[in-house]
């Protein structure tokens, strides 16, 4: 019985590679060779294909997540834009309007009820978005509340030796210590033309607290530094350290921790409002507070909407700090101040110098500057 051919089935039988389709296999190498070519050819323009179908759909997904990121900008600037000419308007309200000829200046009271309501929305935030609440990590979160609230008391407590634009334009050199303690603390890296820019504001700012009308003290045991600047301004420069060690704080939060916005204002205005009890009780202040409110109760309306208008504008704060950084919301939150100064003026009848107006004129042409140039980080 003759054996069967299997030679003749084995050339018989389909290529393997999946575009094999030049038929049975020859013995001829050129043949072979040039098959290969097609093949290799072929594979290499579906992988092309491929690899252009999934830069097409990368390209999208990076402009759909760009347009998400500026719709998220423009309304953290007009959040706290909006949210914070209230608030201007509203502690200038308390602090230097009269009720029956006396004056509210119990300043750590009305920090500690900015913090009341900020952990409350924060809180409420948090649970809305199932964002999970956390203290952690305890030793620089305790650190970061205490720069955070010796800058608001400090901000706020200068109010009894200075008018509010004053304290407002001084405040606007915020991103001078942001940027530079964000270099030495936070190691972080700028261009060039942040630094001009900062000292651009930084002569606007000086020129604008220059108050060449202000009488010297008679008391020769008044130390000299309080002739030029005085207890007010002092206090704004201290304010505006304090500002820098927050923001470099909080860059290394942002950066090490992975931290999100509602546990960063749980957590920092948590231990701030521990520190503001503490510091209440030892002086008496929360009890003079409440009799102050129990003589004039219309000033606790005055304090609750204070403390609101704070909690909205301290949500947009801390979403802008998780996702732009400290210096662009620093940016913001200056940028917003001339129409408060604005506001102040038209409704209090605040007057400004022609030097000091010039000054406003120089800083907020800096800051229009960085940010045409997009040089906000």
């Amino acid at each position: 019985m003759d054996k069967p051919d299997h030679s003749s089935k084995r050339t018989q039988e389909k290529p393997k590679h999946r575009h094999d389709k030049a038929g049975p296999k020859s013995g001829v190498g050129q043949d072979t060779r040039g098959n290969e070519k097609v093949i290799n050819a072929m594979d290499k323009a579906e992988d092309m294909e491929q690899g252009f179908d999934y830069k097409d759909q990368h390209d999208t997904k990076h402009h759909k997540e760009k347009k998400v990121l500026g719709f998220a900008f423009l309304v953290c600037f007009w959040g706290i834009f909006c949210s914070y000419f209230v608030y201007g308007l509203l502690q200038e309200r308390i602090s230097k309007q009269g009720f029956d000829g006396e004056r509210f200046h119990y300043f750590l009271f009305l920090v500690a009820i900015q913090c009341v309501v900020d952990v409350i929305v924060a809180w409420l935030a948090a649970k809305y978005t199932r964002e999970k609440l956390s203290l952690k990590p305890y030793g620089v979160c305790a650190l970061l509340s205490f720069s955070y609230v010796g800058a608001m008391v400090a901000s706020n407590t200068s109010l009894a030796f200075i008018s509010y634009p004053t304290q407002v334009l001084g405040k606007s050199a915020k991103p001078i210590p942001v940027l530079l303690l964000g270099v030495l603390i936070g190691r972080k890296r700028y261009p060039l033309l942040k630094y001009l820019i900062v000292i651009f504001i930084v002569v606007g700012v000086a020129l604008f607290l220059y108050d060449d009308n202000t009488s010297l003290p008679t008391d020769e045991h008044t130390p000299r530094l309080f002739h030029v600047l005085g207890i007010g301004e002092l206090l704004v420069l201290v304010s505006l350290i304090l500002d820098g060690v927050t923001a470099a704080l909080q860059d290394r939060l942002k950066d090490n921790h992975s931290i999100k916005a509602m546990q960063m204002m749980f957590a920092v205005n948590f231990y701030a409002l521990f520190y503001l009890t503490i510091a209440m009780l030892c002086t008496g202040e929360a009890f003079l507070a409440i009799a102050f409110i129990q003589r004039h109760p219309e000033v606790f309306w005055d304090l609750l909407a204070f403390g609101c208008a704070s909690a909205l504008g301290q949500v947009f704060i801390f979403v802008t700090i998780a996702k732009f950084g400290p210096l662009t919301c620093s940016i913001f939150t200056t940028t917003r101040k001339f129409f408060t100064i604005l506001g102040s003026v038209l409704i209090f009848g605040n007057q400004l110098d022609l030097h000091q107006w010039v000054g406003v004129i120089l800083v907020f042409v800096g800051l229009g500057l960085d940010v045409f140039l997009g040089k906000v980080h």
